[in-house]
């Protein structure tokens, strides 16, 4: 049995919560490998990222930044994540802090389950030849540079043209990230097991454009109309310049990220937390905000 560690290092609590695992999976004789940053603080295996994803399970101590990359690596292996939250909003990782024991102890008797959240594919196509294929799992987003103005984007929708924005940048999400930055840009939040792609212009300068929800075997093409600097990026991990003619096409990806499940009411029960929905004007106490200055 192999279970590697990804940890957020800048995080004392995350480091001290990754030490205490790896004290209780040694008791078990459980093979650990780690990251190369936090290795060595750990007293474990190091190994690159991609040499990381080969385990029977990954566990991610931080936020939902640490688990997208944990994503990034395990999503081609389909290896299983656990992610366990040390951040702010944390609307993907599932497991609390105390919870970590009884996860991998359900994990070890086989009574875990796990599902299964939709990633997207977006290939950057130059002069009909793909030169970049990225995966992720919340967004792609196709932006101006800081130093360009405002650009125009055209988006093709399954063959057809569908309309050109005038704006900063369009970008297509998944259910799990509708609550990341698409929630950011006036995007509809989507319950993650829903299978979708969401089409969100960012900053437009129109008051017609208005998000659009498409079926998941949608082919979205998006390319520059304007002269400028633009900027492809996938879960904002990967950046990537276009060139002029350049053609961005985004689609379902064949690869799927597998989380741990820990609760299945989890996603309702963070939008009532996290976004605050719980507190009415009619005498209700206000919600915890504390956990913002946390991260």
């Amino acid at each position: 049995m192999r279970i590697h560690l990804l940890v957020n290092t800048h995080r004392a609590d995350a480091f001290a919560a990754a030490k205490e695992t790896v004290r209780s999976l040694r008791e078990r004789q459980v093979v650990i490998a780690a990251d190369p940053e936090s290795a060595g603080l750990l007293g474990v295996e190091s190994m690159g990222l991609r040499a990381l994803s080969e385990a029977d399970l990954m566990v991610c101590f931080g936020g939902d930044g640490t688990l997208i990359r944990a994503a990034d690596i395990c999503s081609e292996f389909g290896t299983p994540i656990l992610g366990v939250y040390f951040g702010r909003f944390g609307f993907v990782t599932q497991c609390d802090p105390h919870e970590v024991g009884s996860c991998l102890s359900g994990f070890f008797d086989g009574t875990a389950c796990f599902e299964e959240r939709m990633m997207l594919q977006t290939d950057l196509l130059r002069a009909t030849q793909a030169i970049a294929s990225l995966h992720c799992l919340n967004e792609m987003a196709l932006q101006r540079a800081i130093t360009t103005r405002m650009l125009v984007f055209s988006v093709e929708v399954d063959g057809h043209h569908l309309t050109s924005y005038p704006a900063d940048g369009v970008m297509v999400s998944t259910p799990t990230g509708s609550t990341a930055y698409n929630l950011s840009a006036g995007g509809p939040i989507m319950d993650p097991g829903v299978r979708a792609l969401t089409l969100t212009a960012i900053a437009p300068h129109t008051l017609s454009a208005r998000p659009l929800i498409l079926r998941p075997d949608s082919e979205v093409r998006l390319t520059v109309q304007t002269e400028g600097d633009a900027i492809l990026s996938a879960d904002g991990q990967t950046r990537l310049h276009l060139l002029s003619g350049d053609l961005v096409k985004v689609t379902k990806s064949p690869r799927v990220t597998r989380l741990l499940c820990v609760d299945p009411n989890d996603f309702l029960r963070k939008l009532a937390q996290r976004l605050f929905w719980s507190f009415s004007i009619m005498g209700d106490t206000p919600p915890d905000r504390s956990y913002i200055d946390r991260g």
